[in-house]
Parts: C-alpha cells; structure tokens; sequence
C-alpha cells in the first residue's frame, strides 16, 4: 500500500499514543487494584481493634489462650459477636413462635412483617458492619500468643502480615494476624472497581480521539512546509528563480526554507552575471577592436600614414585585445579546474622578493612610493608561476587605481599556522559596499573610468581564483593610507596536521 507521507506520520504518532494509552490504562488499574486492596486491608485492620479488646478481656478471664486453642467457633464468636447474636436470637425466636398459641403466633408474625424503627436502624447498623467485616474475614486471621505461636486460626498466614497486638496491661499478650487480600470478593467492591474500570476506559477512548485528532492536525502541519519545498524546487527546476518560501519558523524546517530561498537568490544572482557576463564581455572586446577598424579605415582611406607610431598604436590596441582574451581563457579554465598547477614546497619570501623586482620601476615610475616589511615565514606548498601572477596582478590593480604620489605598503608575516600577505595602498578608497563585489569578473568600481588605465576589471578574479586553487583566503577592506587593503591568506605546510 502506497500511503502519502503525512499518512505515514499520522499513522505513526496514533500507533504511540494507542499503546501508550493502553499501557497506561492497564497500569492505573492494576495500581487502583493493588491500593483498593490495601485500603480493603487497612479498613480491617482498624476494624479489628475493638476485635482485640475483647480478646484481651477473654484473655484476662481465662488467664491464658487455652481457652481457644483450636477452638474456630468460639473465635468466629468473639470476631464476630453481632452475627452470632443474630444466629442465636433467631433460634430464641423460633422456638418461642413454637412455644406460642397460634392466635399470638400470628401477631409475632404481623410483628416481624413489621418490625420498630429501632428494630430497621439496629438492622442497618448490622447490615454495615457486616460489609466492613465481609471476604471471608475469619479465614484471614490468625491469632498467636506473646511468643508468636499459633493458638487458632490458618498458620499458613505469613508472620509478615499486617497485625494488631493484644494488649493487657501494657503488655502484649498476643497478635492478630490478617492475611492480605488476594482478590476482591465483595460484590459491593467488585461493582465499584468495574465502575472504576469504565470510567478509565471512557476517559482512555475520550483522550485517544483527542491525540488521533491532534496527531492528524500535526502531521498535516509538519509536512506543510514540504510541501512548499516540493512545489518551490519544481519551480527552480522550471527557471523560476523568484520563488521564495516562507522562513519564519524556528526550527529545522525553518533553517530548511532558509536554505532553499539562498539558493533560489544564488541561482537567481548567477543567471544575471550569466547575462552581465556575455554583455561585458562584448562591450570589453568592442572597445579594443573599434579602435584597430578606425585606425585600420584611416591607413586605408590614406587619412593616416604607416608611421612606426601609427603602427605600435594598433600593435597596443592587439596586445590590449590579446591580453582580454587570455585572461578570459584562465577564468574559463579556473572554472572548469583544468587551470594547470604544479604545487612544490616554497618560499612565499622569494616568490614576492622576484615579483618585486620586476615591477618595481613601473610602480616607482607611477608615482607610488613602497614600503616592505618581509618576515621570515614558514614554507607553503604552491605554484610559484601562479603564484607570481597573484602577486603581479595585485601590484598592478595599485599601479592603475591608485594616484600620484601615492604610498603602497606590503607586509608579509606568519600568525597560527598561515603566511599572510597584505598590500595596502593611499587613496582613492573604495566604497564599503564595493569591497565584496571587487573580486567578481569585470567588476569596477568606476565603469566609466578609462580602459586604458582601469583594465577590464578581470585581474582581482583570477587572483581569487588562484588563492583557492590553494586553499586560501582572499579579502578587501579599507586601508589605514586612505585607499584598498588586500589580505591574502596561504596554509603553511603541516598547519593542517
């Protein structure tokens, strides 16, 4: 059988509920049982006390219990005198309505038929004694003497039962043991514990129906929110990135919706920079290339002559274009991890120190005064090449954006197990809220800025990339001089160990 899901749950919590209902019930009976039962006992045992004053009285007349060892009838008469009374009155009474002429027998009977008030109350009274004293009480005792020997009654009866003592004097003299009862006999009883039972059992049926509707209303509840996800992912699945779902519970199906509407955000921010992306990417190469058709046209149309000038401006202009086109191809190799690396234990010293040396008179020419602060730093494992890329690509984002005469600072230290590489550099700033989008292909912060000095804003991508092909971190922030602080961070070997 194919049950739906909240089907399945409703079926699981009315199955817990059921039995633990019924285990419930089942263990509220047998605790009433066993404490009726101890009630039954206990009403006895206080019952028993006037019991034991007249034992005691019968022990002080005779001196001893020999009076009663063995002797059932004469004890049944002292546990219960009012029955024996009864017995006995009504013997005296037949055999006086014998005695007696029949005309006064007829009135004895119109007298039993109807007998005093006082004669009905002394009835009740008897009546409710003997509900007190029924079960079978004389069966469950047994009295023993000071010595706790049996003097009458069932010696089967435990010496842990409940007793009363018989005291005389101050002393005692003897016991009153009352078996327990195994089970109760009183129809009385008997009829208040199955009153007991139905009411458990209504009670238990009315709290079932209770949970089964509560459980069905739950597991429709619960499953709610699945419901939506399924609908949602469908959506997704159909282009539909705008779908959201509501996240205002507290819990792991709330933390669940969260992550579906992140997702549907990420898909939806990926399909724009999809789109920002192939625009970009033609408005880049357009630039480069309307400048060689100008200056193509104005060779051809004998505007311009083929001067050595002429001819470096369309070599640039190619070189620019050439330069794009390489940088998108290391993206598109980065993105599908098939950017070729060749790691080996390095010094990341060394790689800056070469780095440096290199682009340092650009930078001096630019304008820009540099500071070092070059500690000694553990060896990390990496690519040097792309890893003199990163460093060529960061000296020339400051080259470009950064104005003359400006301040660039780079520090390279070592703190827990990671070397840490930072350049920051003077004004201009960047925007705060700029700072997490400089790392995204073809993002500046200046679109209008001119190419020729601004780039096409695809260096700090690769830098990125490069950065996690080694298992970095890469972050801006404000620097102190008044421009861009780029943080590189590189695991040293065995940090992870």
């Amino acid at each position: 059988m194919n049950l739906r899901l909240w089907q399945r749950l409703f079926l699981t919590f009315a199955a817990l509920a059921s039995i633990a209902l019924a285990g419930f019930v089942i263990w509220q009976q047998q605790a009433f049982r066993r404490g009726f039962l101890a009630y039954l006992d206990q009403a006895a045992l206080e019952r028993l006390q006037p019991v034991s004053d007249r034992l005691a009285e019968a022990y002080d007349e005779n001196g001893n219990w020999d009076f009663l060892r063995n002797d059932t009838r004469q004890f049944g008469e002292l546990i219960l005198p009012e029955r024996h009374r009864a017995q006995r009155q009504s013997k005296q009474v037949e055999r006086l309505r014998e005695a007696l002429p029949p005309a006064q027998d007829a009135q004895a009977d119109a007298a039993h038929r109807h007998p005093s008030p006082a004669w009905r109350e002394h009835e009740r009274e008897r009546e409710g004694r003997r509900r007190v004293l029924e079960g079978n009480l004389l069966s469950r005792l047994l009295l023993v003497d000071a010595q706790g020997a049996p003097v009458v009654g069932d010696p089967a009866i435990a010496r842990g039962s409940a007793s009363v003592p018989i005291m005389l004097d101050g002393e005692r003299v003897g016991s009153l043991l009352l078996a327990a009862l195994p089970r109760i006999r009183s129809a009385a009883d008997l009829a208040f514990a199955r009153e007991q039972l139905r009411n458990a059992l209504i009670a238990g049926v009315a709290i079932l129906a209770l949970a089964l509707l509560l459980a069905f209303a739950l597991a429709r509840w619960l499953l709610t929110p699945v419901r939506e996800l399924a609908a949602g992912t469908r959506a997704l699945a159909a282009g539909d990135y705008s779908r959201r779902m509501g996240d205002r519970r507290r819990d792991e199906l709330g933390a669940l919706a969260a992550d579906f509407n992140h997702l549907a955000r990420t898909l939806e921010q990926h399909r724009e920079a999809r789109r920002r992306w192939g625009a970009d990417i033609a408005h880049e190469l357009r630039t480069p290339l309307s400048i060689l058709r100008g200056e193509i046209q104005a060779l051809q149309d004998g505007v311009r002559t083929a001067t050595p000038a002429a001819l470096n401006s369309l070599h640039a202009e190619c070189e620019r274009m050439g330069g794009l086109i390489e940088d998108l191809y290391q993206l598109s190799l980065a993105d599908a991890g098939a950017l070729e690396y060749r790691f080996e234990p390095l010094d990341m010293g060394e790689v800056l120190a070469e780095a440096l040396e290199t682009q340092l008179p650009s930078l001096e020419e630019s304008g820009l005064a540099v500071a070092t602060a070059i500690a000694p730093v553990p060896t990390i494992r990496g690519d040097a090449r792309r890893l003199g890329q990163l460093i060529d690509n960061l000296l020339m984002n400051t080259r470009r954006y950064t104005d003359a005469p400006g301040r660039l600072r780079i520090e390279l230290s070592a703190v827990a197990g990671e070397v840490i590489l930072v350049l920051e550099d003077s004004a201009p700033g960047v925007p705060p809220d700029s700072l997490e989008l400089l790392f995204d292909r073809l993002y500046r912060v200046d679109a209008s800025r001119n190419r020729a000095a601004g780039g096409a804003g695809l260096g700090l991508a690769i830098c990125r990339a490069i950065v996690l092909a080694h298992g970095g971190h890469i972050a801006a922030s404000a620097s102190a001089l008044g421009g861009l602080r780029i943080e590189v961070r590189l695991p040293a070997i065995g940090a992870g160990a």
